[in-house]
């Protein structure tokens, strides 16, 4: 459709081994521990941001 972008391969969140990394990054993020949240959900995920 016009004006839409084209769709990038995403990866299944839903899944128990994405599930448990997010908890991973999570438990981070509340402990304060995490400095940067989306540097670590996209090495969690292997995304390049």
């Amino acid at each position: 459709m016009f004006g839409m972008k084209s769709q990038e391969s995403t990866t299944d969140l839903t899944s128990p081994e994405a599930v448990q990394r997010g908890q991973e990054v999570y438990d981070r993020i509340t402990s304060g521990e995490c400095t940067d949240v989306v540097t670590e959900l996209n090495e969690a995920y292997g995304r390049n941001g």
